[in-house]
């Protein structure tokens, strides 16, 4: 059975400075309708606000996890036999690997305000993607539930 340093689960949620933004959306909504009136404003204001939250929300519902011989990244499944070493990857080492040292046919899941970051080797040779890269707060200890396996 597996223990609990055999899973991982994170989500991959906004930054709290995204929610301000939010908020001043909003306010910017109501006073583009406050000469009409200030009930459209009001309205204006708060379906403004809701969207800009559902966008938030929706943007940072994504996760990565690592449960029941599976990694699961965003849209991506892969059984964890078929994966290779993974590496953690510092902020500039990140940086790098999602710009000049990237490679076509990677799988990215990429969130800008997550400046850290794993790679994972795909050892599958029917799979043609080198590796995933995933944006995570933790990388070191994705690294040491993928290296448990």
């Amino acid at each position: 059975m597996a223990g609990k340093d055999s899973t991982y689960e994170e989500r991959l949620t906004a930054p709290a400075g995204w929610w301000a933004v939010t908020v001043m959306a909003g306010v910017m909504g109501g006073l583009v309708f406050l000469r009409v009136s200030p009930v459209a404003a009001l309205v204006a204001a708060i379906v403004t606000a809701a969207l800009g939250a559902a966008l938030v929300v929706a943007y940072g519902r994504i996760a990565v996890r690592v449960q029941d011989g599976y990694l699961e990244a965003g849209p991506a499944r892969l059984p964890l036999t078929a994966l290779g070493a993974a590496t953690a990857l510092d902020a500039e080492a990140a940086r790098r690997l999602r710009t000049t040292e990237a490679d076509a046919r990677a799988f990215i899941l990429l969130r800008g305000y997550v400046t850290t970051a794993v790679r994972v080797d795909v050892t599958d040779p029917e799979d043609p993607t080198p590796y995933l890269y995933l944006s995570t707060r933790r990388p070191d200890k994705l690294v040491k539930v993928l290296s448990a396996r």
